[in-house]
């Protein structure tokens, strides 16, 4: 167990301990301990930890809370934890200040633990399944995939550090509606290279890469398609350019360092039956009907039933308005919702207990009714986890771009990762939560100065390496410190420092419960802020070899940290710049 967790333990201990101590002495009455919190201040000038006990037991033992806190001070015993200190504050807040015993202890499990450090068995094993980009593979991925890719695999890596048994996974939208848009823009820009008569089709897609599939397909095999039937036509055309779709696809999300367990094709949903097994379990259960030839499912009674069983109004409800949705169009193929819930279905019988996905902000329509699906199928919808991302804006001395410089067209992630170092994207990505638009500064992504923050981060490890390196060539080697000699570290600076690195497993904790890895880039450019601030105040060389060695295990405890959250993420950590 960290010490952080640990002197937390060990404070609810002493404290209930004191109570039972107070209602011993005659102190405070005979009652029943109450419920409170143990929590850290947002000022730690008001202590280390802070408790309300005094407060919450007024009732129970029928006295004011100053007069509970006196009691509790009178009988608390604190030897043998990591606390020296209490106080009592305001109406009966009653403050706790930790001993150099905890600060010592945070370097020992620092170094102790290295790579490991920050890791938690929060999630206890359990498997988590996160679906991000699914990017249309019809056409380049745009700069929504680009954040998307970013906050997914960086939430993925979180996860695994908490504790569970994280996976990744990008669905290929290879069949439906979309594939047959994508065959017939193909076949038209096909044919318009031979014949002056053909139309595009007013859905079709307009991209310049359905005209660049086309032309190098006849510049490989002519014109042997144009007297074939459609079918055969769009057929060949498609299974020439898809392929090379999600190989590009594929091609970008590796130089973006993010490496799928599964690229799951939603074709053998098709194949396998399964989509057509989710309608038949939705007739089974009475959630579909028939209208006009069409099969369609209750969308509206599953939703409205679930949000009556969470106490909302049926005034709430009706604002708004609820739809059923259609499964199955009049040609007898099924719409892409039908798939989805067939996906995700196939999804929860893999073993995942939480699926997470990653959509944009403009699918929000579409999670509840999706979670009230899985409730309809007899999975639990709760576990479906939907982060909708807000649109990113790329700006460049202040003003939006759209183009790119090098092609003169929209911007691709592909261009993107052209002119942006990855590392710099990904941790930019990171810097806001997901539910808030973001303006991505392509000045500040290229630069390499403190204006970039995983460049600053960065900096911060490489400096510590070069402060080891100056002192081995003087002759100095970190080596391993007694509790005694780390309790020497006294500054204000270096027990910010050390308080900052003991909350890295309650950040990691944090960021996976809430499924927001932006928490630990906050983090990790806080711990290089407050390392500098520590380096700029207390000199690392020093003469009293045994104060120098401790704030040389600060410094290792700092690097393992700044080391461990880049590593987390798939981001370089230099140990020079």
């Amino acid at each position: 167990m960290n010490t952080l967790k640990n002197a937390k333990i060990q404070l609810k201990e002493a404290i209930s301990e004191a109570f039972k101590k107070a209602i011993a002495a005659g102190d405070l009455p005979e009652a029943q301990e109450p419920n409170y919190i143990i929590e850290i201040p947002a000022d730690r000038k008001n202590g280390d930890f802070a408790t309300n006990a005094a407060m919450a037991g007024a009732r129970n033992f029928r006295t004011s809370p100053v007069n509970i806190a006196r009691a509790i001070l009178n009988n608390i015993e604190l030897e043998n934890t990591f606390f020296e200190r209490c106080e009592i504050a305001g109406p009966g807040f009653i403050n706790f200040f930790y001993s150099d015993s905890f600060y010592a202890s945070v370097l020992k499990d620092v170094e102790d633990e290295k790579d490991n450090y920050g890791s938690s068995d929060y999630g206890q094993g359990k498997s988590i399944n996160v679906e991000f980009v699914s990017a249309n593979p019809t056409g380049p991925m745009h700069m929504g995939n680009a954040r998307g890719g970013a906050l997914g695999d960086c939430l993925a890596a979180v996860l695994k550090k908490a504790g569970y048994n994280s996976y990744r996974e990008f669905y290929v939208n290879d069949a439906g509606n979309q594939i047959e848009k994508f065959a017939c823009s193909l076949e038209a820009r096909y044919l318009q290279l031979y014949k002056d008569d053909i139309e595009f089709p007013e859905d079709g897609y307009q991209g310049s890469d359905i005209t660049d599939h086309a032309k190098a397909y006849a510049a490989e095999f002519g014109d042997k398609l144009v007297e074939a039937s459609s079918d055969e036509r769009k057929k060949a055309l498609v299974d020439y350019a898809l392929p090379k779709n999600i190989a590009k696809m594929q091609s970008d999300m590796k130089k973006y360092k993010i490496n799928y367990d599964k690229w799951f094709f939603e074709s053998t949903l098709h194949d396998s039956g399964k989509v057509k097994a989710v309608v038949d379990l939705l007739t089974e259960k009475g959630l579909t009907y028939e209208k006009e030839g069409a099969v369609w499912y209750k969308n509206k009674e599953v939703c409205t039933n679930i949000l009556l069983n969470e106490g909302k109004t049926q005034d709430y409800i009706d604002k708004l308005e609820l739809k059923d949705d259609v499964l199955i169009r009049q040609n007898g193929n099924p719409t892409y919702f039908t798939a989805d819930i067939a996906y995700h279905k196939d999804k929860f019988d893999r073993g995942f207990e939480t699926c997470i996905d990653i959509w944009g902000a403009d699918h929000h329509g579409h999670v509840m009714r999706m979670k009230g699906a899985m409730d309809a199928i007899g999975y639990d919808g709760s576990k479906l986890v939907v982060v909708l991302m807000q649109l990113v804006k790329l700006v460049s001395g202040g003003q939006v771009v759209k183009m790119s410089k090098r092609t003169g067209k929209a911007i691709q992630l592909g261009d993107l990762l052209e002119e942006v170092p990855v590392d710099s994207a990904r941790f930019l990505f990171n810097t806001r939560e997901a539910n808030t638009q973001m303006d991505f500064d392509l000045d500040i992504a290229v630069q390499k100065d403190n204006q970039n923050p995983v460049y600053y981060v960065q900096y911060a490890h490489a400096r510590i390496c070069s402060i080891l390196k100056a002192l081995k060539k003087d002759g100095f080697e970190p080596r391993s410190c007694t509790a005694d000699e780390l309790k020497l570290l006294k500054a204000d600076e270096e027990k910010e420092l050390i308080n900052h690195i003991a909350s890295f497993s309650t950040e990691i904790e944090a960021a996976a419960k809430e499924y927001d890895p932006t928490k630990i880039t906050r983090y990790v450019t806080q711990t290089a802020t407050l390392f500098h601030k520590f380096y700029n105040a207390c000199r690392v060389k020093n003469e009293d070899e045994s104060l120098m060695q401790a704030r040389l295990a600060l410094c290792l405890a700092v690097k393992t940290v700044i080391k461990n959250v880049l590593d987390m993420f798939n981001i370089e950590c230099p140990e020079s710049m």
